[in-house]
C-alpha cells in the first residue's frame, strides 16, 4: 500500500506533502504533510495519518471527528518527494464541512470532470432512503424488470433524438439514459470502475474502440 519509505525523499525538516484524492470521484481533497513514522502508522492503520505542522505531532484523520480517510493506494510521483494518497473518505474532507478542502471558495458547486463519481456516491445514499422520498429508491425497490424497463424507455427516447440531429433533445434523453444505468448499476451491485475497466482494457488492446 505504502511505497518503500526508503524510496521516498523527505525534505530537509523530514516532512513530504501529501495530496489527497478521493479514489471514487476523482476529487482532490486537501494537501497536508507527513514524515517517516506517520507513513508507517498510516501502513499500520491503513488510514491516513499525517504530520500536523501546528501542533507538531502526529495526526490521524478523523480520529475525533469520524471522518477518516481508508487507504486506497499511495503512489509516488517522479521525483519521490511528493505522494499521492488515493481514499475513501467516511466524512467530509475540510474541517468547515466541505467535501473538499479546495471547493470551499470555488465559484462553481462542482467540477464537471468528477461530478458522475460525485453523483454515484449521492445515488448510492439516495437508494436506501425510503421509497415515497427518493425516486432512485422506488425504482431499486421494484426490481430489475423495472429498472430495465426505464433503460429501455430513454434509450430508445435518446436514440430517437439522434435520429433527429435534436442537440437539446438528444443531452436530456442522455442525461435520462446515463442516470438509469447508474440505478441499475446500484440494482446490480455493479460499481461503474468495472464498466470504465473494461473500456480500459479495450481501449489497451486497440482492436475493439
Amino acid at each position: 500500500m505504502i511505497p518503500e519509505i526508503g524510496s521516498i525523499f523527505f525534505g530537509e525538516d523530514g516532512l513530504i506533502p501529501v495530496v489527497v484524492q478521493d479514489a471514487e470521484t476523482g476529487e482532490v481533497l486537501m494537501l497536508a504533510w507527513a514524515n517517516r513514522e506517520s507513513l508507517l502508522e498510516t501502513e499500520r492503520l491503513g488510514e491516513m495519518v499525517f504530520f500536523s505542522r501546528s501542533r507538531n505531532e502526529l495526526w490521524h484523520k478523523g480520529a475525533t471527528s469520524g471522518n477518516t480517510l481508508r487507504v486506497v493506494e499511495i503512489r509516488r510521483d517522479c521525483d519521490s518527494d511528493a505522494v499521492l494518497a488515493i481514499v475513501k473518505p467516511t466524512g467530509p474532507a475540510c474541517h468547515t464541512g466541505s467535501e473538499s478542502c479546495f471547493s470551499v471558495h470555488a465559484e462553481k458547486t462542482a467540477c464537471l470532470a468528477t461530478f458522475p463519481g460525485k453523483l454515484w456516491k449521492y445515488l448510492k445514499g439516495r437508494s436506501n432512503d425510503s421509497p415515497e422520498d427518493s425516486y432512485t429508491a422506488r425504482l431499486v425497490q421494484e426490481g430489475l424488470p423495472r429498472v430495465a424497463q426505464k433503460i429501455g424507455e430513454e434509450g430508445v427516447e435518446t436514440a430517437l433524438a439522434t435520429a433527429l440531429g435534436d442537440k437539446d433533445a438528444f443531452i436530456y434523453e442522455a442525461a435520462d439514459l446515463f442516470y438509469h444505468l447508474l440505478v441499475c448499476c446500484i440494482a446490480l451491485e455493479v460499481e461503474p470502475a468495472a464498466v470504465w475497466t473494461e473500456l480500459e482494457q479495450r481501449h489497451r488492446e486497440r482492436t475493439r474502440i
